[in-house]
């Protein structure tokens, strides 16, 4: 078996590597503390190629493949998390129903400049009483003349109120009220009348993101808004929840090897009893845990990525790889905050940023009890 990366791989790899640590991570402190979007940082993704990585060339992307998305974002997400997790909404959920289920009119409008990167994307699925349960959503789309009137609140979205922001993708109820349940996927730009946003939420991490409430309310889109075929926007959702997953493993990876790599140089650094901590048994196989644990991580999440590129089922693997990296990720930040003794308690070390930035990647894109539900029942069936 051949580990190695293809030459174009390294080549996105050393270009990410440069970049973020260039242009992300002498500035990531600033934005978190000032809860601050920085658009200016996407826009030069955007003319690297970076924002259209798993979108089609036709539609301003490049297509490289899942490899060498998670290659990209290892190092991105090692630099700072809230770019890295406004940059993994926008390159899979936002941006690959329009890929996979528009119309050819649809993606010159919508894809092209997601793909190009002079704008961003964001996705709908959350709402008040629903996340776990995307069956129990209650925003609904009703017909009308020529298009379709929603009523409804999303809740927890990422990228729909930055200045790059086009719009948001949404999933809503199309039946009515007394019919069995039918989904539609939608996509509403960002000034259409009737669609309002909150401010942007305080969160415990991920400070540097923009996540809001959204509110619709009889919000009239033309029928050429709605993406696909009405009646299976659940099932699209679906599809693209696999590569999200991949997405949140590689966002995930990202964190543990940033913790691993603050635990190394502090303890290497930082001297008790006349000599660095790092030579302490207790301190040593903390580094070799977070170590190992990063690595079966990482072929988890590749060989998911892998799976996808080859057009292999890859499902069971993308929740394997969501749960155990994870997981992963807030062990390794909890044991390098530690490493780091009182100084990582300070928010002003840097080990506080990323312990602050794990949990919710137990949370996102499916909690880590639905990736287990996911996984038990592919096993299962399996067996039969």
């Amino acid at each position: 078996m051949d580990f190695k990366f293809d030459d174009v791989t390294d080549d996105v790899r050393n270009l990410c590597r440069n970049f973020a640590e260039k242009e992300i991570a002498p500035y990531a402190a600033q934005w978190s503390e000032d809860h601050y979007f920085p658009v200016e940082v996407f826009k030069k993704l955007g003319k690297l190629g970076l924002m259209g990585m798993l979108m089609p060339t036709e539609y301003g992307g490049s297509d490289a493949g899942y490899v060498s998305y998670v290659a990209a974002m290892e190092e991105i997400g090692n630099a700072d998390q809230s770019i890295a997790s406004s940059w993994n909404a926008h390159s899979t959920i936002a941006s690959l129903p329009l890929a996979r289920f528009g119309t050819e009119d649809q993606k010159q409008r919508w894809l092209r400049p997601l793909a190009e990167g002079t704008h961003i994307g964001a996705f709908g699925l959350t709402e008040p009483g629903a996340g776990s349960d995307a069956a129990g959503i209650k925003t609904r789309a009703r017909r009308d003349a020529g298009g379709w009137v929603i009523n409804g609140t999303k809740m927890f979205i990422t990228n729909a109120g930055t200045a790059m922001s086009l719009g948001v993708t949404i999933l809503a109820l199309t039946n009515a009220p007394n019919e069995e349940k039918r989904f539609g996927t939608f996509f509403i730009p960002k000034d259409t009348l009737g669609f309002t946003m909150g401010n942007s939420l305080r969160k415990l991490g991920w400070n540097a993101s923009d996540t809001r409430e959204l509110v619709f309310e009889s919000c009239f889109i033309p029928d050429d808004h709605l993406i696909g075929e009405e009646g299976k926007g659940l099932r699209q959702f679906m599809e693209v929840l696999d590569p999200g997953r991949i997405s949140v493993a590689a966002l995930s990876l990202s964190l543990a090897q940033a913790a691993l790599r603050l635990a190394v140089k502090h303890s290497s650094e930082r001297e008790q009893f006349g000599r660095p901590i790092s030579q302490f048994q207790a301190v040593s196989h903390k580094i070799a845990d977070m170590a190992t644990e990063c690595e079966a991580a990482r072929w988890l999440v590749y060989r998911a990525a892998w799976l996808a590129d080859c057009g292999l089922p890859f499902s069971e693997e993308a929740a394997m790889a969501k749960l155990y990296a994870s997981e992963v990720a807030n062990r390794a930040a909890s044991a390098s905050l530690q490493i780091h003794g009182g100084y990582g308690y300070m928010l002003e070390s840097e080990i506080s940023r990323f312990y602050a930035d794990a949990k919710i990647l137990e949370i996102g894109e499916g909690t880590n009890e639905i990736q287990r539900n996911v996984i038990a029942r592919s096993v299962l069936l399996r067996k039969k």
